[in-house]
């Protein structure tokens, strides 16, 4: 059998902060997930999504820590329904008090496009075709 990717998984220290922002970027994140170790979505292409508290991780990683930098290496992008659509939910967001590092512009490779940071300091691109 081929492996076939399924899960992305994120390490958080704020579980309730970044459920929160991931719900306003339309995940269906069960109410009442805050309370849980581990947090489970499945996204409409069937992607799963996790959170894992720190502490979680450390129950069979005693020797975990947070990578030194303030953002991880990874990234998530959302697609929007349009470019109107980019730079309302940068807006949303950062007048939330989420920061957002690379306010809405017209990218050279077709897209407006723009980064916010979840609480744990992740890169979230948010894109629509332009036209």
């Amino acid at each position: 059998m081929t492996p076939r990717f399924d899960l992305l998984g994120i390490i958080t220290s704020d579980l309730a902060a970044s459920l929160a922002f991931y719900r306003r970027l339309g995940l269906d994140i069960p109410q009442g997930a805050e309370t849980l170790p581990h947090v489970e979505c499945t996204g409409p292409g069937g992607v799963r999504i996790a959170w894992d508290t720190e502490e979680t991780i450390r129950s069979f990683a005693p020797d975990w820590t947070p990578p030194p930098h303030r953002a991880g290496r990874i990234g998530l992008a959302f697609l929007c329904d349009s470019p109107a659509e980019v730079d309302k939910l940068y807006g949303e967001l950062t007048d939330t008090g989420y920061e957002g590092p690379h306010a809405p512009w017209d990218a050279d490779w077709g897209q407006r496009y723009a980064v916010v940071l979840d609480p744990d300091g992740n890169e979230i691109s948010l894109f629509a075709p332009q036209g």
